[in-house]
């Protein structure tokens, strides 16, 4: 196993201080969804999961998820650690499995869901003809 290279009270502050609203990919795209025309809320705490973006005329939750921390398959962003392998590998599969059962929970109150992952916000024209595709859909 690897040491951390920081002692404990630093990586707990390094911990603290990652965005969980307002991230520079959630920014792209409500920037996106902006420049289409559609209008939209935030955060709405009082649903599971509490989706980044709520397009309510639509019955519409959108979560933009860090491809790390929500680990997004085949993606290199979300390799996980060689240190601290027990912590990280309950802490990861944890993640996975609340996201799963926030998005059933959704599906069952009608939400049509959908992922945005980080990774997928570089490229904008693909991001943009996700998102039509998807609202298509609806």
């Amino acid at each position: 196993m690897i040491a951390d290279t920081v002692s404990k009270e630093t990586r707990s502050r390094i911990m603290a201080s990652v965005r969980q609203e307002n991230t520079k990919p959630e920014l792209v795209v409500r920037s996106l969804l902006h420049r289409m025309g559609f209008r939209f809320r935030l955060h709405r705490k009082t649903l599971p999961g509490s989706p980044d973006i709520l397009l309510q005329k639509y019955c519409v939750a959108i979560f933009v998820h860090g491809c790390f921390w929500h680990q997004h398959p085949g993606c290199l962003l979300a390799k996980r650690p060689a240190s601290n392998t027990e912590y990280w590998e309950k802490k990861l599969n944890d993640n996975i499995e609340r996201d799963k059962s926030k998005l059933k929970e959704l599906k069952h109150a009608n939400w049509n869901t959908l992922i945005i992952w980080q990774c997928e916000t570089k490229d904008e024209d693909a991001l943009t003809l996700k998102l039509k595709n998807f609202l298509k859909m609806i």
